[in-house]
């Protein structure tokens, strides 16, 4: 064998030169498992495969599999979760290039999940954790000339199997163990979501040469002092061979600081003390004021981003119970959010402009908050980075979800190790102001039967009142931490108790009627929802079932909620009469979705200030499902989209019958100024559009305030058939208010049928068309299906009602070179309403 002598590595700092060793030049070659006949030979000599990747992105490129999301593929393509898989590449090094460095770090950012990394025939590492980063010193085993990479990775159901056996099994949702392993559970399937089970090099692998130091991670945690800033910077290195004094030079806002790490030291802390700043506020509070942070050390830079404020939760327990709220810089915030799950289930195609589209999604909404929720991972940088570009508070779960979990080894050591990159990789992240320990485990331990199949072995709560609160008050303690969701932050309160902390409202969509929300007075609602299917050209993209119908065999693969089907139809009962078509059922299951969310949150805004906030199940799809999400996987905004944002408008104005009967309106004004105006109260009769009765008055609401009023007694009474109408005029300017109050829902009162109730013309615009409709009697929930007439299309407006002779325009947004349609084609269920499914009826 013959070797080649490289010239000595030079001593000097050399900052971190990174080799890409992703992008294309990979192959992907299946090694094991039920391996389809026809593509043996094609997956034994390999395929072209680029990294980031999965294995069904690969797959799919190369032709070799159909879509997975589309039809019954599901099944299809089911055998790729059980196949063992690897990644090749070969790449060239110069023996110059060798020598011009004392290390050389093989950093791969994300393997999914087990897996096995071989270099030049040597294994460097075994890796178990999706949710972690690995960095192995492989300056041995590197040579000049080329060398090969090797990425062996194990079907991820067969290895999650065999974990479960070693660990013992333990109480799950799902049919898979993905509580046996670290990685993303909702890619073993989720009552939403695709079961793919797929596996890959998830996120970027590079090779990084250095010598001297380098900086290992930086924890710029921020204060707010007497409006100063105040920047306490956690530095650590790694040194390659340089154990002398390294100098720290850190600089935030103009103002810079000076420290050192000493010799047989990997660690300091700088603080930097600014003049004053301007503070970051959530969305609807103030800007969101950006700083950029640098650190040097020695000739070797970092730097990132922070915003100054402070933040922290308040569960002090008052004479109802214990609150549950989130204070930015000392203000109480009402919360306006949604539960965000993986952008997609194949992951690695999510692209800064798709995250930046999904949290234009919630900044459009009026939303100031999404949780990233425990079955899913931590996100990318650019997810977080543009909630802190618009002002979205992000609730962080850690990874657990719906499952009883080991807190053995070998997965104590990798909850441990991604914790701790997690936390310390997030914190400069001015938008992160939560930190939560699990989804549902702990309310699922008390009550959903796990103590016995436990007999008292381990099941997470290790995890979420000892080693996760310990590491974020270790390395992060300047954010809070809860230990789940829902928690009541008393040691013997059910956690699912409405008096205290969060709460999860699931028997609504489970068991009853919609209107049942408003029993329910959450001190904070951290999930609810109702089910609803997308967008109708999302929906007949990928189901195919001749002739449609709800319950055909490839629209049941796209509906994954346990007797889902079954409960949006007994949804209807008592709002809407049972639909006949499909169409009428697409369209009344959407509306009565966006209907029944709609109501939840309004009577929690009305509970203001004892309910400090609501977030929605929930604002994503990750592919094309009837789901409870606000906008759908093709980025359509469904209908509960519109009912959210009126919902989470800055001023909302609510009709509510009290226990007795009488209607009160409660106005909530989460904004800085208060809102002051005349509040003006029809009594309509449906069936012949007269009013009925008139009433006048004056409102103040203070700033972050509620104020709440009876009806006037000479509009509060409902002779039945009417509505209520409540509209709001601000003495200041602006645009009015509107609520309305129904009798009744819509298999009752006479609603006639859009084409009967309103007129319509259509107008060109620049990049689009305007459709104005004008009512000739009552309107309710009028609404543009604009994905029917391009899939890409967009309206500004939805679930519109109208008094007769008011008018209303939605304004298109077109893909270039679409035809704007004809005044005709806008006919039902294009152009559709309530008062349509009353008429189809008849």
């Amino acid at each position: 064998m013959s070797t080649t002598t490289l010239p000595t590595p030079s001593t000097e700092v050399l900052a971190p030169r990174r080799t890409d060793l992703g992008g294309t030049g990979w192959t992907l070659h299946a090694t094991t498992g039920p391996i389809p006949a026809e593509l043996r030979t094609a997956l034994s000599d390999g395929i072209p495969a680029t990294v980031p990747s999965e294995v069904h992105v690969d797959l799919l490129a190369a032709g070799l599999v159909p879509d997975p999301f589309d039809a019954d593929n599901e099944q299809t393509t089911a055998w790729i979760g059980y196949c063992d898989w690897q990644y090749r590449r070969s790449f060239e090094l110069s023996a110059a290039d060798l020598a011009a460095a004392v290390r050389h770090d093989l950093v791969a950012e994300g393997l999914d999940t087990a897996a096995t990394v071989t270099l030049n025939g040597t294994v460097v590492a075994t890796t178990a954790n999706q949710h972690r980063s690995y960095r192995f010193d492989v300056r041995d085993v590197l040579v000049p000339g080329p060398n090969e990479l090797v990425v062996d990775l194990r079907s991820p159901i067969e290895y999650a199997r065999e974990q479960e056996e070693l660990l013992g099994h333990r109480p799950r949702v799902m049919h898979h163990p993905f509580n046996a392993i670290r990685k993303r559970a909702s890619d073993f399937g989720w009552d939403w979501g695709i079961d793919l089970s797929s596996s890959g090099i998830w996120r970027p692998i590079a090779l990084e040469s250095w010598s001297g130091v380098r900086i290992a991670s930086v924890r710029p945690l921020v204060d707010v002092v007497d409006g100063h800033g105040v920047l306490t910077a956690h530095v650590t290195v790694e040194r390659a061979d340089r154990d002398t004094d390294l100098p720290v030079r850190v600089t935030v806002a103009g103002t810079t600081s000076a420290g050192t790490v000493p010799p047989g030291s990997i660690e300091t802390t700088v603080t930097v003390t600014t003049d004053a700043v301007e503070l970051w506020w959530p969305r609807g509070h103030g800007a969101q004021r950006l700083y950029e942070v640098s650190v040097e050390v020695d000739d070797v830079s970092w730097t990132g981003r922070v915003g100054f404020r402070t933040t922290r939760l308040d569960t002090t327990p008052d004479a109802d119970g214990s609150p549950f709220r989130i204070l930015v810089n000392d203000v109480p915030i009402w919360v306006k959010g949604a539960n965000w799950i993986p952008g997609d289930a194949l992951l690695t195609r999510m692209t800064r402009e798709r995250y930046r589209k999904a949290v234009g999604d919630a900044v459009d909404a009026g939303m100031n908050l999404l949780r990233v929720w425990g079955g899913g991972t931590y996100e990318s940088e650019d997810f977080y980075d543009v909630c802190d570009e618009h002002g979205i508070l992000v609730w962080q779960d850690f990874p657990f979800a719906c499952a009883a979990y080991s807190e053995e080894e070998p997965l104590r050591s990798e909850v441990e190790a991604e914790a701790r990159e997690a936390v310390t990789r997030l914190s400069g992240h001015p938008s992160l102001v939560l930190w939560n320990g699990c989804n549902e485990n702990i309310w699922a331990y008390v009550e959903w039967g796990w103590a016995p199949a436990l007999v008292g072995r381990s099941w997470g709560d290790g995890y979420y009142r000892g080693l996760l609160p310990a590491i974020v008050a270790e390395l992060d303690p300047t954010r809070p931490y809860s230990p789940g969701s829902p928690y009541s932050f008393l040691e013997y309160a059910h956690p699912n108790d409405p008096r205290h902390g969060t709460m999860h409202i699931w028997d609504v969509w489970n068991e009853r009627d919609w209107t049942a929300y408003a029993e329910h007075r959450p001190r904070f609602a951290s999930e609810f929802g109702f089910q609803g299917p997308p967008a109708w050209s999302t929906l007949t993209a990928v189901v195919h079932d001749e002739p449609l119908r709800p319950d055909g065999p490839q629209m049941l693969v796209h509906q994954k909620a346990d007797d889902g089907n079954g409960k949006l139809e007994r949804g209807l009962d008592g709002h809407f009469p049972r639909p006949t078509t499909v169409e009428d059922w697409h369209w009344a299951t959407q509306l009565n979705q966006a209907r029944a969310v709609r109501f939840a949150v309004e009577g929690f805004r009305a509970d203001h200030p004892r309910c400090s906030g609501a977030v929605v199940w929930q604002l994503n799809d990750d592919w094309p499902v009837v789901s409870w999400a606000a906008v759908d996987h093709a980025g359509v905004r469904k209908p509960l989209w519109y009912a959210l944002r009126e919902a989470y408008a800055p001023v909302a104005m609510v009709l509510r019958p009290d226990r007795d009967g009488v209607p009160t309106l409660s106005v909530h004004a989460d904004q800085d100024r208060p809102w002051v105006g005349d509040v003006q109260f029809e009594r309509w009769d449906v069936a012949t559009g007269e009013v009925l009765g008139t009433a006048s008055v004056p409102v103040s609401v203070p700033s972050r305030g509620l104020s709440a009023l009876p009806v006037p007694a000479s509009v509060a009474s409902d002779p039945g058939a009417s509505v209520l109408v409540a509209s709001g005029h601000p003495r200041s300017g602006g645009e009015p208010l509107r609520t309305w109050l129904w009798s009744d829902e819509d298999d009752a009162p006479p609603l006639g049928s859009t084409a009967d109730s309103v007129e319509v013309s259509v107008q060109d615009t620049a990049d689009g068309f305007a459709v104005t409709v004008t009512a000739n009697a009552l309107v309710r929930d009028l609404f543009l299906q604009v994905d029917r007439i391009a899939p890409s299309a967009g309206v500004n407006r939805g679930l519109v009602s109208l008094l007769p002779g008011e008018r209303a325009t939605f304004r298109v947004v077109l893909p270039a070179g679409h035809a704007v349609p004809r005044r005709q084609e806008l006919s039902y269920p294009v152009l559709c309403s309530a008062g349509d499914l009353v008429a189809r009826r008849e």
